[in-house]
């Protein structure tokens, strides 16, 4: 039997605010050595026409860093007198620049002030998640006009996948009219 250790382990409750809550890799409190906040999480930027691949690609870098929580606020802001307070801050800001990192000049200029993620992630969703009705057309010409020719099938199924994906993410969900 160890001998010496007699502290109880360290809290896994993000409410306690215990540092060893901020060390644990898991937290969504933590960052890592290469967090910063200039940091580009994603290759494509959102310049108001790609909105659909460059918010699932973003969902995806922040939900492995762990911080889409922030974004969707399953971790809600703490008053200010909180001792979590200083924490949920740093890394709110921090996943906003990582945002404003991944958008073009135009588009961070209206962003700048927002001060909370949860917002900005909204916003973005609000202006650009619209269907588009000419962005929808371009689509479905691009796919009918698609044909291989010297491309290798790779390639060509790959470019026909991405026009596919892309059109579908612009379609409403279909509404149940079965009453179920």
């Amino acid at each position: 039997m160890a001998r010496g250790n007699n502290r109880p382990p360290p809290s896994s409750d993000p409410s306690s605010g215990s540092s060893s809550t901020m060390e644990d890799a898991s937290s969504p409190y933590s960052l890592q050595g290469s967090d910063h906040p200039g940091l580009v999480l994603v290759t494509h930027f959102l310049d108001g026409t790609n909105y659909s691949s460059w918010s699932r690609a973003m969902l995806i870098a922040l939900t492995a860093k762990n911080k889409f929580v922030f974004v969707d606020g399953s971790v809600p802001r703490p008053a200010d007198a909180e001792l979590l307070f200083p924490s949920w801050n740093r890394c709110n800001l921090m996943v906003i620049s990582w945002l404003l990192n991944s958008v073009t000049k135009a588009i961070v200029d209206s962003l700048i002030y927002f001060s909370n993620v949860s917002d900005v992630w909204n916003d973005l969703r609000t202006r650009f998640q619209q269907a588009n009705g000419p962005r929808i057309f371009q689509l479905k010409q691009e796919i009918a006009s698609l044909h291989q020719g010297s491309l290798d099938v790779n390639t060509y199924y790959t470019k026909l996948k991405t026009l596919c994906e892309e059109l579908q993410s612009h379609l409403p969900l279909p509404t149940c009219t079965c009453g179920g």
